[in-house]
């Protein structure tokens, strides 16, 4: 019978981001481990839960972020919104694994050929407002177009990409809750950039030590 907890969760920032590489490593070469995906894992975290990261993402159905880092059940918490668009609602929540069960790590994870940055940057680039409610992620992410804008040079769609995944990540990393447990090493934010065509997680800023 499959163990219901095959490894013991890391509770450092570099245990868990080591955990999260790895897993990437296997999702990358096919060599899958699929863990705590059975009915064991599923009875151990019932009553209580405690994930290792918590995993800020766009909601594009190619980059889930269990599968891409080859966890399971009770390892993550995830939030997903167009472009890893924030406000407070998002910042709640992402805030709510490290306060609350001690969560050690955060990951904002851009990817590329995003559809909502490539929505966003157009409408903000033309001047016309996106329909609904889309237009609220695009003022969200004006920030990284204007970043994108004035750095200039290649692709400006995947440059607000970046720019938005450091952005962000600098963002949480100083704000008044989370600062003091990244100050004092209990939490690393790490920024990070998918590959849909590689599968590979490649960091751009805030890997802990």
């Amino acid at each position: 019978m499959t163990s219901a907890s095959p490894e013991e969760r890391p509770t450092t920032p570099a245990a868990a981001f080591t955990r999260l590489t790895e897993g990437n490593e296997r999702w990358v070469s096919g060599d899958l481990r699929h863990p705590d995906r059975d009915p064991n894992r599923r009875q151990f975290v019932a009553q209580k839960q405690e994930p290792f990261g918590s995993i800020l993402s766009c909601i594009d159905s190619r980059v889930p972020p269990e599968l891409l880092f080859d966890t399971g059940l009770g390892d993550l918490y995830v939030m997903r919104t167009g472009g890893a668009a924030i406000g407070p609602v998002v910042t709640g929540s992402v805030e709510y694994g490290p306060m609350t069960s001690g969560t050690p790590l955060i990951v904002v994870l851009g990817h590329q050929r995003c559809g909502a940055i490539e929505a966003a940057y157009k409408s903000i680039r033309d001047g016309k407002p996106l329909p609904g409610n889309l237009e609220a992620i695009a003022k969200a992410l004006r920030p990284a177009y204007e970043q994108a804008v004035h750095a200039g040079g290649g692709d400006p769609v995947e440059s607000m990409a970046r720019a938005q995944v450091t952005l962000t990540a600098a963002d949480l990393r100083s704000n008044q809750d989370l600062a003091p447990l990244v100050g004092k090493g209990a939490l690393a934010v790490v920024g990070a950039y998918y590959s849909l065509d590689t599968g590979k997680v490649e960091v751009l800023a805030g890997a802990p030590a």
